[in-house]
């Protein structure tokens, strides 16, 4: 069934984030509740599954809640067999990006959690036992085939549905049957229709190269744009009412869930000097030089996958994202985070929009 809208969300998110002395939210666009992924290395699903939750309701004026798990069901034996493939010399993990959710609901469809909750209660997942046997499997398939046997496949897909449950072929929601792919059409997803940007400079600007992160384990290709229109991009998505799926760097001392921020206070002071972001010193200006080097140092790293959901501003005038995470409510703002733009600009490896949410010149470009 479809959950119940709060009167006013920006309303509510508002009481919750001045109780906590946070920024003046500008923009709260409309997405499901924060929840946990558990012990899981799934934020790739949770965070591209809740975005594609506010593109539905964008687009129909419903909000659903999808299952996180069936894409990763979908997903897990294509790193099964790509790693076979490469003889075992290819990322062979839990991580993923967000074309792996585009992907799984292009191929097999969106069904609603109630559909399929992967085993576990939600909240409360835990793959640690899912993620070493596919491990073995994967290796063992490597060593003993010599290829891509169909019995050693089989294998892998019957423990899939042992540890997260079989995927429906179809389902009734809401008093209507449908399949995977109807429910995705029904939403108003059209996997076809996202666009994934980055911004590098050992690629060449306008153009789209594989990204080399180790989690791109699709060989997922992204339009690479100068850093000051990717930060534009995402301003205009929200002004337009489009949330954006977010990965970045969160292993570094800026990025703190429990504070509910992630800041570049530089070597002027720390979070221990300041109790919130409006006596917070003055962050370093990231160039692309600046980001750069902090790629190919790999300072940033490939780390996690997040939900830009508003823009708020503190009493200075500096401007934040709003991102939520899948780590549960604990902390101050429900789960939420404040992003510094300084912050997004050093340590964003990418972001997936709607191509509607993309500015027009950009778009063009992307289209050539």
């Amino acid at each position: 069934m479809n959950l119940e809208i709060p009167l006013s969300a920006l309303a509510l998110a508002c009481a919750v984030i001045a109780g906590a002395q946070g920024p003046e939210v500008e923009i709260d666009l409309t997405a499901t509740d924060v929840i946990s992924q558990g012990r899981t290395g799934t934020c790739w699903s949770f965070s591209t599954t809740s975005f594609l939750e506010s593109e539905a309701f964008r687009i129909t004026g419903e909000l659903h809640d999808f299952s996180e798990m069936a894409s990763v069901r979908v997903i897990y034996p294509e790193k099964v067999e790509r790693y076979v493939r490469y003889h075992g010399k290819h990322q062979m993990g839990p991580g993923g990006l967000s074309h792996d959710v585009t992907r799984a609901a292009a191929k097999y469809g969106i069904v609603p959690q109630s559909v399929y909750g992967g085993g576990q209660a939600a909240g409360a997942y835990d793959h640690s036992a899912l993620d070493g046997m596919m491990e073995t499997m994967a290796k063992a398939l490597v060593e003993q085939s010599g290829g891509v046997a169909t019995a050693g496949m089989e294998a892998v897909e019957a423990t899939l549905d042992a540890y997260l449950g079989m995927l429906p072929a179809t389902f009734e929601y809401d008093g209507t049957e449908y399949t995977p792919a109807s429910f995705r059409d029904a939403v108003g997803i059209d996997p076809s229709a996202y666009a994934t940007l980055t911004s590098f400079t050992h690629h060449p600007f306008g153009s789209e190269f594989v990204l080399e992160v180790p989690d791109n384990h699709a060989h997922g290709l992204y339009f690479n744009v100068e850093l000051n229109d990717l930060e534009e991009t995402v301003h205009h998505a929200l002004e337009q009412g489009f949330t954006v799926a977010w990965d970045a760097d969160v292993s570094n001392k800026g990025f703190s869930f429990g504070d509910g921020w992630a800041v570049m206070p530089g070597g002027t002071g720390s979070k221990d000097e300041w109790t919130v972001l409006d006596s917070m010193p003055k962050e370093p200006e990231v160039d692309q030089a600046m980001r750069q080097a902090a790629f190919d140092s790999q300072e940033n790293t490939d780390d996690h996958l997040m939900h830009i959901v508003g823009r708020a501003a503190d009493s200075q005038g500096r401007e934040y994202f709003i991102i939520k995470n899948s780590w549960g409510q604990g902390n101050a703002y429900g789960g939420k985070q404040f992003v510094s733009m300084s912050y997004f600009r050093h340590h964003t490896i990418g972001v997936m929009l709607h191509e509607d949410g993309v500015p027009n010149d950009l778009k063009k470009a992307m289209r050539r």
